[in-house]
């Protein structure tokens, strides 16, 4: 057993032996599910940017300093206790509590060079579903989902949206050309 999950039974235990101590017991317990939401989703929002960094950090290390390809940076937003931001060739993931029970994520577009022409998903929705015993849950297009799901799921879309296309030479593309056409000799496509 976990004693650090064992809390609540010491405010019991308080009560029993004091129970002038039942009103305070009951104030922290009996904040309803709104209160729980609110509690759920900062932890939610907390545990992302937590998955977030540590992709981040690894991906990064990849890169030899930004050599191989663009690194991708995170930013605290001030809107909310937990909102953050991805950043990475003029693209934004932004992460954000815009309402009670909901963490919007959403993409936007930097107006710097070779933006233009990359379009970004409309955004998306978790929001927060209260079960039994006061328990939050947080669901995706209506089904449950764990903040590593989330996080991996989003941090890979948001990766592959923000790769620097690489200019095909000129040299390239006739050869590129020529493989195409060996292929439909062959009954064979690239596509």
């Amino acid at each position: 057993m976990n004693i650090s999950h064992h809390g609540w039974i010491h405010e019991i235990a308080k009560v029993e032996t004091s129970p002038e101590a039942e009103a305070l017991y009951n104030m922290t317990q009996g904040a309803g599910p709104e209160q729980a939401i609110e509690e759920s989703t900062v932890d939610f929002l907390t545990d992302l940017r937590a998955d977030f960094q540590e992709y981040v950090r690894v991906f990064n290390s990849l890169s030899d300093s930004g050599k191989k390809f663009a690194e991708i940076k995170i930013f605290n937003l001030t809107q909310g206790a937990a909102d953050f931001m991805l950043y990475r060739n003029g693209i934004k993931l932004i992460v954000a509590n815009t309402t009670h029970g909901v963490i919007q994520v959403s993409y936007d577009r930097h107006g710097t060079p070779g933006t233009q022409g990359v379009s970004v998903p409309q955004p998306d929705e978790l929001l927060a579903k209260t079960g039994p015993f006061g328990t939050v849950c947080w669901t995706y297009r209506s089904e449950k989902v764990e903040c590593e799901q989330v996080s991996k799921h989003f941090f890979s879309e948001f990766t592959r949206l923000t790769r620097e296309q690489k200019k095909v030479r000129p040299n390239q593309k006739v050869l590129l050309e020529q493989i195409k056409a060996l292929l439909q000799e062959q009954g064979l496509s690239l596509e």
